[in-house]
């Protein structure tokens, strides 16, 4: 069975780099990108990553049915980044319009949705050998956010955090390029 790692952090904490930096010497590793290009400065980002990977990882671009990734690709590593940014992206991947008036049933019925592909992808890990390791936001050390959008992103990615948290063998907490083992 494998071991899976999440590493979190705030915006430029290093926790990407802490997360790649363990697998540095590994060649056999699925790279899970799960950003998507939403604008110019995006697709720049995207292109500089792309570009300071090590070139012998396999990348797969995606942010849905990443168990299916997984098992197709067989790597003994697997690095996702960024948790947060896959929550993201499932959340606005929907009809709902999460600014109009939506009821706590439905809101509670997308968590789910959303909970069950990472609880897909991490049965999936623990069914074969590989290792994954995963990258999130840190989200529960700032204010309240002013807006209903924004507390449904904060609650959201926070709890995905936990649920991921207690199903992580370790826990690394990263500030200023510093990684702290929590877990």
């Amino acid at each position: 069975m494998g071991k899976v790692t999440l590493v979190t952090g705030g915006s430029r904490s290093g926790k990407s780099t802490f997360a790649e930096d363990i697998l540095k010497e590994e060649d056999e590793v699925l790279y899970i990108a799960t950003a998507i290009v939403t604008d110019d400065e995006m697709k720049e980002r995207i292109d500089r990553h792309r570009e300071s990977r090590n070139h012998k990882w396999t990348t797969y671009e995606g942010f849905k049915d990443l168990h299916i990734a997984v098992k197709e690709n067989n790597k003994p590593y697997i690095l996702l980044d960024c948790v947060t940014v896959m929550m993201t992206n499932l959340l606005f991947n929907r009809e709902e319009n999460l600014e109009e008036d939506i009821s706590r049933e439905t809101l509670d019925l997308i968590y789910k949705n959303i909970e069950n592909e990472f609880k897909m992808l991490l049965d999936e890990v623990k069914k074969g050998n590989s290792n994954l390791i995963m990258v999130t936001n840190e989200v529960g050390m700032g204010l309240v956010p002013e807006y209903k959008l924004g507390r449904i992103f904060r609650d959201f990615a926070g709890w995905i955090n936990q649920f991921l948290a207690k199903n992580s063998e370790e826990v690394y907490l990263v500030t200023c390029g510093i990684p702290l083992k929590i877990k």
